[in-house]
């Protein structure tokens, strides 16, 4: 299997599977001399976990990461940095039903037909778990990053859909409420939603927003690398992701040209920020944001008709520990392929100098 690594310079391999003793990594390409603030890291894998409030899986993992490499008194050395999330409550018998059979809209069926075995056991290597050892790299390139900050937050779930701008969020509200929306009534309504949802065995979709702020000038390698083309693949990189957009998006497609050109302040800032940050492929020193779009997950409490390995239609449903929506434990995993892609870039930026 190829696929595994993700960057140029600032690089992240991954490996392991939801069921098996361990996941985990190796971040290449990490300068030397970073301060590192090892309980910011697992304060963001914390954010990720499963068994963190009543709308998410229930699945019972510390998620505690453990380095073992590469950092020397709380300092990047500029060596490769190997680090382990240890699996300690995998329950394989849960999905033993579904070993000759595929649930629809799944990886289960592809994996099979592409590689010839399958690991049935949560999914294996195409588990969202996987995603947890992207947080714990992306926690560091925050810390490389810095000052810029990178922040994203629930704006939809199913068609409840938020009405704040991007740029008129409060931040300081997105961890006061289990589905990380900024808005509290809509919030709540998210909540109870969600709930609704996993009690009729089935899943829900949503929308995450993230926010990008204090990014200089300049980053993006034209013309293949464009800045927004590099986040929008590693957006969609990410598992149940079915759709990026950034500044006006689709929206902008209803606008004429006199509604949607920003128009210049005297310091090259501009008056509007419907770029999205971005234009031409480029960092332009305005706020960076973009919608990522996440699908309902495919496994589902209920009856559904399916087929087996032999081609036969069976009948199944789901069984075990799964989140009726992904949005809220998702947060986390934007910010950290947001942090990976400009702490790629931005060293990039660096040898075009």
């Amino acid at each position: 299997m190829s696929g595994n690594i993700y960057g140029t310079l600032f690089r992240l391999a991954t490996y392991g599977e939801s069921h098996g003793p361990a996941i985990g990594g190796v971040i290449d390409g990490c300068p030397a001399g970073i301060e590192l603030d090892l309980e910011a890291i697992q304060k963001d894998l914390d954010r990720r976990k499963p068994g963190q409030s009543a709308i998410v899986t229930q699945r019972k993992e510390p998620d505690e990461v453990q380095f073992y490499s590469g950092i020397f008194e709380g300092k990047t050395t500029g060596t490769p940095i190997g680090f382990a999330i240890h699996n300690t409550n995998q329950k394989s018998k849960d999905y033993s039903h579904i070993k000759d059979s595929y649930r629809p809209s799944h990886a289960d069926y592809v994996y099979d037909e592409k590689y010839g075995v399958r690991d049935y056991r949560g999914g294996g290597r195409s588990s969202a778990r996987e995603t947890a050892s992207r947080v714990v790299a992306g926690a560091i390139a925050k810390q490389f990053l810095s000052p810029i900050s990178i922040q994203a937050y629930v704006s939809g779930v199913g068609t409840l859909i938020m009405n704040t701008h991007p740029s008129d969020v409060d931040f300081k509200t997105i961890e006061q409420n289990p589905v990380r929306c900024p808005e509290p009534h809509m919030a709540e309504e998210m909540e109870n939603y969600i709930k609704q949802i996993r009690k009729e065995g089935d899943t829900v979709g949503g929308i995450i927003t993230c926010v990008i702020k204090n990014v200089p000038v300049g980053l993006g390698e034209p013309v293949f690398d464009k800045l927004h083309a590099e986040l929008g693949k590693a957006m969609l990189s990410i598992n149940a992701v079915k759709g990026f957009e950034y500044g006006s998006g689709f929206k902008g497609t209803q606008m004429k040209g006199s509604e949607h050109n920003d128009l210049f302040n005297r310091d090259g800032t501009t008056q509007t920020n419907r770029s999205g940050g971005i234009q031409g492929g480029i960092s332009n020193g305005m706020d960076i944001y973009f919608n990522v779009a996440f699908k309902p997950v495919a496994t589902i409490m209920q009856n559904q008709e399916t087929i087996n390995s032999k081609g036969e239609k069976v009948e199944m449903q789901g069984k075990g520990r799964h989140d009726p929506c992904v949005v809220p434990r998702a947060v986390p995993i934007v910010e950290a392929m947001a942090a990976l892609v400009l702490a790629d870039i931005s060293l990039l930026k660096r040898t075009n100098k």
